[in-house]
C-alpha cells in the first residue's frame, strides 16, 4: 500500500478494483461525524453498443452482441438470435433449442467455475486481508495446487461444450435466426459426455469447499450485506429454468408479486436513471423506483424457483432454502452458494441433453424470409436475467435496439450492499486495506460485468473516494495492478 499526500487529505493507491469483469469506482459519503451516509457504486464507462447494432442485419445480432463480453458471450449470442426468431416469426427445431441449452449449460459451467475459484475463492480460502499481492489464483495455486487444477479443468469442460456445440470456445457462431449453423457429431456427444462425467464429480467437490467456506466465515455472513429486496428469476412451472420460461418476481418476504412473460417486461420493468453513472437501474413498475429493486442472478435464481429439475441440485435446494426459515434468502454472500448450486445443475442438465438420442440430429434449422417485425429475447445468463429487444425493418434491418443486462437489474442493489459493507467496515475516515476489500468482496458477490452492463468500451481505474459533509475529499484509494 503506497500512501501520500499533505493534510487534510491523503491519497491511498490500492488500484483498480481487483477480480472483476471491467472497472468501476465508489464513492463514499461521510457524516458531520466521519461515519458512513452513503456508498455510490459508479460506472464511469461508456461504448453505445445498443446504437451501432442499428442498421446492421438480424442475421448479424447474434454474431457481433457476443462481443460484448468475452466471460459471457453464449449469454448474449442466445439472447439475441431468440430476438430474431421473434422477430422473424419462426419456431426453431426440437433439436436446435437442445443444442441451445446444451451450449447455454457450458456457459454456465465454465463462467461460475471461474467465477468462484478465480476471483471469489482467494478471499476465502487466504482470507479477505492476506496480501493482495498474492490474493488471487496464483495464490490459490501456491496454497493448494491441486484444487486449481481441478478447478481449471472443469472451467474447460465448459468452455469445450461450447466449442463443440457454438463453433467457437469465446465468441460462438453457430445458432442463427431458424436454429443452428450445424448438427452436434456424435464423435462430440462421446467425449462431452465422457468430460461431463468427471465434471460432475468436480461441479460436487466445488460445492462442498463452498458449503466448508460458508461454514468457516459463519459469523460474518448475517452482518456482511444481508440486504433485503424483491427477486426476480426465470421459472417453468415453478422449476428453475435458465433458457426458456416465464419471470417471476417475489416480495422480500417471498410472496409472489408477478409472473409474466419475458416479452412483455417493458410492461413491467422500468429503467431509472442517475447522473453519476452510465449504467440505469432498473425496477419493479409497480411499487416505482427505488422502492421496486430487485435483485436477479443465482441468489435471485434461487430464492422464486420452487424446485430444480436434476436431482442432486434439487436436494441441495432445499438445504439452501432451509437457510431462509420459510422466507427468502437474503445474505448476499450466498450468493456463491447459490451460484455452486447452479453449477451442479448445470452438469447435471448438460448430461441429460446429452442423454437424449434428438441431440444428435440433423433437422437442427429452419428456413427464414426477411421481413418487418419486432422480437424480444431472454434467457438468465450466469449474472442473471438478460434481455434483447429489436426492432427491424422490411429488409431485416435493425432500426433500434435495447438491450438489459443482468449487472444492470443489480445495480441498486450492489449500492446498498457497498453502503452496508462501508458503514460496518470502513470507521474513524480512513480506508484500511481490510476493509477496502470488504467492498470489493461485496461487488464481487454479483459478479458483476460491468462492460455488459454499459457496453463499455475503454479502462477506467477504480477508486474508492470518502467524503465528508462537506463534499470535501478526506482519502482516495486505488489498488495498484
Amino acid at each position: 500500500m503506497n500512501t501520500t499526500g499533505t493534510a487534510p487529505s491523503k491519497t491511498i493507491t490500492i488500484s483498480p478494483l481487483s477480480r472483476l469483469e471491467g472497472h468501476g469506482k465508489v464513492t463514499i459519503h461521510l457524516d458531520e461525524h466521519n461515519e458512513v451516509a452513503e456508498s455510490r457504486f459508479h460506472v464511469v464507462e461508456f461504448r453505445g453498443f445498443e446504437k451501432f447494432c442499428e442498421g446492421r442485419l438480424l442475421s448479424e445480432m447474434p454474431v457481433i452482441t457476443t462481443r460484448i463480453c468475452g466471460i459471457c458471450p453464449v449469454s448474449h449470442h442466445l439472447a439475441s438470435v431468440k430476438a430474431c426468431d421473434d422477430a422473424l416469426g419462426v419456431e426453431i427445431p426440437p433439436a436446435a433449442k437442445k443444442l441451445r441449452e446444451l451450449m447455454h449449460m457450458g456457459q454456465f459451467i465454465h463462467s461460475h467455475a471461474l467465477h468462484f475459484f478465480f476471483l471469489a475463492a482467494p478471499d476465502f480460502v487466504l482470507g479477505p486481508a492476506f496480501d493482495p499481492a498474492r490474493r488471487n489464483i496464483l495464490g490459490i495455486i501456491e496454497a493448494d495446487p491441486d484444487l486449481a487444477k481441478k478447478a481449471i479443468r472443469l472451467r474447460k469442460f465448459g468452455q469445450n461444450v461450447i466449442d463443440r456445440v457454438g463453433g467457437r470456445a469465446i465468441h460462438p457462431v453457430a445458432a442463427i435466426p431458424g436454429g443452428m449453423s450445424k448438427p452436434l457429431s456424435h464423435a462430440d456427444r462421446f467425449v462431452t459426455r465422457t468430460e461431463l462425467a468427471e465434471g460432475l464429480d468436480l461441479a460436487t467437490l466445488a460445492l462442498q469447499i463452498g458449503k466448508g467456506v460458508f461454514a468457516k466465515y459463519a459469523e460474518l455472513v448475517p452482518r456482511f450485506a444481508a440486504i433485503k429486496t424483491k427477486y426476480m428469476g426465470m421459472v417453468k412451472a415453478g422449476k428453475l429454468e435458465l433458457y426458456d420460461g416465464t419471470l417471476r418476481i417475489i416480495a422480500e418476504d417471498g410472496a409472489p408479486l408477478e409472473e409474466f412473460d419475458p416479452r412483455h417486461y417493458r410492461d413491467v420493468l422500468g429503467e431509472h436513471v442517475e447522473d453519476w453513472s452510465y449504467m440505469k437501474f432498473p425496477f419493479y413498475k409497480k411499487q416505482g423506483y427505488p422502492e421496486g429493486l430487485y435483485r436477479v442472478a443465482p441468489l435471485g435464481r434461487l430464492n422464486v424457483a420452487e424446485s430444480i429439475g436434476t436431482p442432486l441440485a434439487n436436494a441441495e435446494l432445499a438445504t439452501f432454502k432451509a437457510l431462509g426459515g420459510g422466507q427468502p434468502v437474503h445474505e448476499t454472500l450466498y450468493y456463491h452458494y447459490a451460484r455452486l448450486i447452479e453449477l451442479l445443475y448445470a452438469v447435471e442438465r448438460a448430461q441429460e441433453l446429452l442423454a437424449d438420442d434428438e441431440i444428435v440430429s440433423d433437422a437442427v434449422r429452419v428456413k427464414v424470409e426477411r421481413r418487418k417485425g419486432e422480437g424480444v429475447g431472454v434467457v438468465e445468463a450466469p449474472r442473471g436475467t438478460l434481455i434483447h429487444h429489436y426492432w427491424a425493418d422490411e429488409s431485416g434491418k435493425v432500426e433500434r435496439a435495447n438491450i438489459i443486462v443482468a449487472t444492470a437489474h443489480n445495480n441498486a442493489a450492489i449500492n446498498q450492499s457497498v453502503t452496508a459493507v462501508a458503514r460496518a467496515f470502513v470507521k474513524g475516515g480512513k480506508i484500511e486495506e481490510g476493509a477496502l476489500n470488504m467492498v470489493e468482496m461485496a461487488v464481487r458477490c454479483y459478479d458483476p460485468c460491468l462492460s455488459c452492463a454499459t457496453h463499455a468500451l475503454g479502462r477506467m481505474p477504480l477508486k474508492i473516494t470518502l467524503l465528508d459533509v462537506d463534499g470535501a475529499i478526506v482519502d482516495v484509494a486505488e489498488r495498484s495492478a
